[in-house]
């Protein structure tokens, strides 16, 4: 088997022996939120198949330093799941709005917390099989505490860790939820240098 390169996970090369191509696509929901499709596509191989698929707007999710090292988090009940999450800051895009400016939003918004500085780490895909969902995952220091501005309906706890703490939450299995176990990667390795990030300071 080929090993994979380059931050896509992409092999140089062409892709068209893995690619399925979309013949004809049905919306089967249309909600507020979220839309579901199914696509009828050709396979690789000529035979065709149906893909059911949830169509998302995209989110961020924020690592948020504090001077003390330790690092931002929320518990928030999940309805999916009927169970209360540990989870980094996060939010989905409205139209229009730029992921750095998601960030800034939802941070103040879930915490109150404002940063004088921020970086982009990256981009996940929680769920590839079958949701279109993306995250950009930003890091947000120099934080400055305020008054929280929750959305109707919003409830949820912000309190603090060290990433130590996070990671033994996440080795015991307390933290599952995805973006935040791929928050924590970049976190660690971060503070090992391992990763850098290009942080900007925050326009007035």
């Amino acid at each position: 088997m080929t090993n994979p390169s380059g931050p896509t996970g992409r092999v140089a090369g062409d892709d068209s022996h893995l690619a399925e191509q979309q013949l004809s696509s049905d919306e089967i929901l249309a909600g507020r939120f979220l839309q579901v499709r199914r696509d009828t596509v050709s396979l690789p191989d000529g035979r065709h198949t149906t893909r059911e698929y949830v169509v998302h707007p995209g989110a961020v999710m924020i690592v948020a330093l504090l001077d003390d090292g330790r690092v931002v988090l929320e518990r928030q009940f999940r309805y999916p799941l009927h169970a209360v999450m540990i989870e980094f800051p996060a939010g989905k895009l409205d139209a229009g709005e730029s992921p750095l400016a998601c960030a800034k939003r939802e941070l103040q918004e879930e915490t109150g917390y404002t940063a004088r500085e921020w970086a982009r780490a990256g981009v996940l895909h929680p769920v590839i099989s079958y949701s279109t969902e993306f995250i950009d995952i930003w890091f947000a220091r120099g934080l400055t505490p305020g008054e929280q501005n929750l959305d109707s309906g919003e409830f949820l706890e912000v309190f603090s860790a060290t990433p130590d703490e996070l990671m033994n939450w996440c080795g015991s299995g307390l933290v599952t939820d995805a973006k935040t176990l791929a928050g924590l990667l970049w976190l660690n390795n971060m503070l090992s240098g391992a990763w850098t990030l290009e942080w900007q300071a925050t326009q007035p």
